[in-house]
């Protein structure tokens, strides 16, 4: 297996993710996005890499704090 660059320089990488309501206003894209999507759960691990679904899911399931561990591009199972 390849480990991404950021990896194999030792670079740890910490995710945090909020969970938020929209209270007004009108979702647009910005210089730090280029798009928006509102994705029901099930979209979300259609069309989102397994690393990047499963911490958007965990932060819906409102059981966290969770601790996921990846190489880049797939989980690594703990243990």
């Amino acid at each position: 297996m390849t480990l991404p660059s950021w990896m194999r320089r030792g670079i740890h990488h910490t995710g945090v993710w909020y969970r938020c309501k929209p209270s007004g206003g009108t979702e647009r894209t910005s210089s730090e996005s280029t798009a928006v999507s509102w994705l029901t759960p099930d979209e979300v691990s259609e069309r989102m890499s397994e690393v990047f679904a499963v911490r958007l899911l965990d932060a819906l399931d409102g059981n966290g704090p969770h601790v996921r561990s990846h190489d880049g591009k797939r989980l690594i199972p703990a243990g």
